[in-house]
């Protein structure tokens, strides 16, 4: 036990500095909204300035000069540690003016990947001018050691410890109790509202960069003298301190510091197991440590969907649906065949290359550009496909294609494990789990002799089929021209399965869940499902991508799928353009080792370029170079004209009135169509609904009406799935009690929302199509017929983005209606409509409602409500107070009450019946 004990100890060093780099990452994050990937790259920074300095020399980031600038003799520690922690809270400052300013608007994901860009930017400029000469550091702490059991145990590791914890402690009580602090705090809740108050988020940002940037110089220095100088080694600090941030839900100090201790604790610990048990592995389990934590803990914390009100808005730029493809698949592979026989030897294998990366790019364009899952493991998949690859075609001996199928298969089953949190959690926590994966599967795997050959790498059998040997050769000839034509076949293969993606329901409902996965789960759609879909595909996709890799290079090998390669690669990706098909074969071209790496020569400064291209292109073009490159309007004989909604065609559908088939008929409900009974939703102490119970018969429209903050949204979440509830909800006779949203869908619940989620990247058509039920087997006459109820057909293949208020708000009852509810939940369809509009939405209403629809509608449009419903419920304070026919609900005294805000007399409702006469 003793000996457990020490080496928890012995963690405590590390731990402190991924507590550091976790408090940075608060402050930071607190301040700005950054997820501040670089965090780890800036103590690096100040690591390597302290160590120049103590030997009189100041390091000079710029390229083409001198590394180092002498400054005339050594300096002692404490100057050289002040000047170090300075120049990291300048950076920080620089940072954040010239790349997260003008970010401020902009998506947390979006920050995020440009963070990433800085990390690589600054990973890269001191790979660059350090290289391999890193600069010893002496001592700061006393050098003493204790001895806890057998083991000693340096001092220095608590001393470090203390020193953490002190800052925590401060930056605790600065944050707290100060102005500053409060003020910061303020600019993190409402940054409109720290502006009416006369602060200035702008300033605040800027002493919180220079604040967390310096304690995060702080803990790089203070290392220095425990581990040695080196840049993937500090910049990868992130991982563990970013799983003890998502523990402290990147804002409780307190936690995040105790999550990064134990986290150094917990991975010293493995050490001692690895000397003590045989069966232990060998390497990787320290790097298991942060993954587990991460996934456990999101698994535990993370939510189904998002609450009301949550920001989901992500600024991944447009994803188009593929047109031309026969004529654009045709050009392609005339291109790329012309490609392989026109050239030989480095030219060609960079042709290769290009085909091969391509794979790898349509993966990312599947789980980031369609889901909105952002994964910085795509590289690292490919890995283990390739590895899995060697084992089957060399240990098992099984032939092609079936081994690098089953490769692919593996690296299938990975990724769908680490896109678990997803069915909880999204955005910038699942970005973290998929790098925590890169890191442990190349320390675990990868790089693990007992599991592969080792440094050598492990070998991979040559494909062949039918006899045909369609490996890539060796000698004279290398590259073959047939392994070419293989690469080419699986990309022109899986561009093709990627773009019916795109266009195909199931793609609709990736991109539906990555504009708004509430408003996804509403129109019937499985969120967690559709995401670990995602993660499936391009996982398979990624293995047959390093599966190739493997046969290019006859043997799987570590440094080929790096963590910082696989970020590199996202960075590319991005770059061309990671939502569409085209963008993926573009950023195959850019690839290291492709075309354009093989035409420009750039060689080590690879990296650089491409982080600053990423900061770039996040600023200026969240499309990527693609993006732009489809605005460039097409020859005329390529355009074709926008169709519009056959009218004579729709009416061949049948009647506008007609009912619809199916089980969602009225004929086919017996009693209400809705009953709710004692309903009532809690939000710990407030009493949001207070035991509202009413039914909805069939064929009705039922007004629920209220002043604001009545709980009419909250009324209508409980029904649909969307808040915790007590009391009974049943639809058509059927409970709905411990249904999510998307069942409660299915079963014949429609529901639009107050915000009108729409799913901007989609057309009208398309969002409309993605309401339609999955037993639909004629979803496109079904859309039509949708779209000419509510006389929108003329804009079926105008993109969401591009509609006005009015338009925005019939096309979400269109999508609605699209799925043959049997109870609609409309949440104000007129907000935004004038009074003609609105009275001609209460006539496709009652359009609606004779299709066989039944309507419970919330609207602050009182001409529109007591003008179309047969009944109208009233909520006031979360409390049903009234309900009757409109006519009973002018006359009512508690509701002239509730919406006056006066004392009921007789005067008041003499008063109310003049002014309805």
């Amino acid at each position: 036990m003793i000996d457990h004990l020490a080496f928890f100890t012995l963690g405590l060093g590390n731990g402190a500095v991924f507590a550091a780099l976790g408090l940075a990452l608060v402050m930071t994050y607190k301040s700005s909204g950054v997820v501040n990937f670089a965090t780890g790259a800036i103590a690096l920074y100040a690591a390597y300035t302290y160590a120049y300095l103590r030997q009189g020399e100041l390091l000079n980031p710029i390229p083409g000069f001198p590394t180092t600038v002498d400054l005339g003799g050594k300096w002692s520690v404490l100057p050289a540690m002040l000047v170090a922690v300075l120049v990291a809270s300048l950076l920080g400052v620089v940072l954040y003016l010239i790349v997260f300013r003008p970010l401020r608007a902009a998506p947390a994901l979006a920050k995020a990947v440009a963070a990433i860009g800085v990390m690589l930017v600054l990973q890269a400029l001191l790979a660059l001018r350090v290289g391999a000469d890193s600069p010893t550091v002496g001592r700061i702490f006393p050098s003493e050691n204790i001895h806890v059991g057998d083991v000693s145990v340096p001092t220095a590791n608590f001393w470090l410890a203390a020193v953490i914890v002190g800052l925590a402690v401060l930056a605790a009580l600065v944050l707290r109790y100060t102005r500053f602090g409060i003020a910061t705090e303020a600019a993190a809740e409402s940054e409109r509202g720290a502006l009416v108050t006369g602060l200035s988020p702008d300033r605040i940002a800027v002493a919180n960069w220079a604040l967390s940037s310096a304690t995060a110089g702080i803990g790089g220095v203070l290392i220095a003298p425990m581990v040695p100088l080196n840049p993937v080694a500090y910049t990868m600090f992130i991982v563990p301190a970013l799983a003890a941030a998502l523990v402290g839900n990147f804002s409780s100090i307190g936690l995040t510091v105790a999550a990064g201790l134990l986290i150094g604790m917990l991975q010293a610990e493995t050490t001692k197991l690895q000397v003590t048990y045989e069966w232990f592995p060998d390497a990787g389990v320290a790097e298991a440590v942060p993954l587990l934590l991460i996934i456990v803990f999101l698994l535990v914390r993370g939510q189904r969907l998002p609450g009301r009100g949550v920001l989901a808005r992500r600024d991944l730029g447009r994803s188009p649906r593929p047109n031309h493809l026969v004529i654009g698949t045709a050009v392609g592979v005339v291109i790329a065949v012309g490609a392989l026989f026109g050239t030989s030897g480095s030219m060609r294998l960079a042709v290769v290359m290009s085909l091969i990366y391509g794979v790898i790019a349509l993966s990312q364009v599947v789980v980031t550009g369609y889901a909105g899952q952002v994964s910085l493991a795509q590289l690292s998949l490919a890995g283990a496909a390739a590895y899995s690859l060697s084992r089957l075609s060399t240990t098992v001996d099984l032939p092609f294609p079936v081994a690098p199928l089953l490769a692919a298969l593996a690296a299938m089953v990975i990724g769908v494990v680490v896109g678990l949190p997803a069915l909880r959690v999204r955005g910038l926590p699942l970005m973290v789990a998929t790098l925590a994966l890169a890191v442990f599967l190349e320390a675990f795997w990868f790089r693990n002799p007992s599991f592969n050959g080792g440094l050598q790498g492990a070998p991979v059998g040559e494909p062949t089929l039918f006899g045909l040997d369609l490996g890539i050769g060796r000698g004279e000839g290398y590259p073959r021209i047939v392994f070419g034509l293989l690469c080419l076949a699986v990309l022109v293969l899986c561009a093709l399965s990627v773009a019916w993606l795109r266009r195909s329901r199931l793609g609709a409902s990736m991109l539906a869940v990555r504009a708004n996965e509430r408003s996804a789960a509403a129109s019937g759609i499985n969120v967690g499902a559709t995401k670990l879909l995602a993660f499936a595909i391009a996982s398979f996709l990624a293995g047959l991508g390093g599966a190739l890799l493997a046969y290019q290079q006859t043997l799987a090998t570590a440094d080929t799928y790096r963590v910082f390669s696989g970020i590199g690669l996202f960075v590319l990706f991005y770059i061309a353009g990671v939502t569409s098909v085209s963008g993926a074969l573009l950023a195959g071209v850019l690839a290291p080792g492709a075309v354009m790496s093989y035409v420009l020569d750039i060689g080590d400064y690879y990296l650089l370029i491409s982080g600053i291209l990423l900061v770039v292109t996040i600023v200026a073009n969240p499309d990527g170079i693609v993006g732009q490159l489809q605005r460039v309007p097409l020859p005329a004989f390529l355009r074709r004209p926008p169709k519009a909604l056959d009218t004579d065609e729709a009416a061949s559908d049948g009647p506008e009135d007609a009912e619809p088939s199916g089980p969602t008929a009225i004929g086919d409900t017996v009693g209400p169509a809705l009953t709710v009974a004692g309903v009532s939703v809690h939000y710990g102490p407030v009493v949001a609904v207070d035991d509202v119970s009413f039914d909805l018969q069939p064929g009705e429209i039922v007004g629920l009406i209220g002043p604001n903050g009545a709980g009419k949204t909250t009324l209508v979440d409980a029904i649909s799935g969307f808040a915790p509830s007590v009391g009974t909800i049943a639809l058509g006779g059927t409970g709905l009690a411990g249904l999510p949203p998307h069942r409660r869908s299915r079963a014949g619940l429609g529901r639009t929302f107050q915000d009108i989620e729409l799913y901007d990247e989609l057309t009208v058509a398309e969002n409309v199509t993605v309401g339609v039920r999955r037993d639909d087997h004629d979803a496109p006459a079904t859309v039509r017929r949708v779209l000419r109820l509510l006389d929108v057909g003329h804009l079926a293949t105008v993109a969401a983005a591009d509609l006005s208020q009015g338009q925005r708000q019939l096309v979400s009852v269109a999508r609605v209606l699209a799925g043959k509810p049997r109870v609609a939940l409309l949440d104000e369809p007129a907000a935004g409509l004038d009074s003609s509009e609105s009275r001609w939405l209460g006539e496709r209403l009652g359009a609606a409602r004779r299709s066989g629809t039944t309507l419970l509608l919330i609207d602050h449009d009182m001409d529109l409500v007591l003008s179309v419903c047969d009944r109208v419920i009233v909520l006031d304070l979360g409390r049903l107070i009234a309900v009757g026919t409109p006519d009973e609900i002018r006359a009512d005294t508690e509701v002239i009450a509730a919406y006056l805000g006066t004392p009921v007399t007789r005067e008041n409702i003499d008063n109310s019946e003049e002014v309805e006469a």
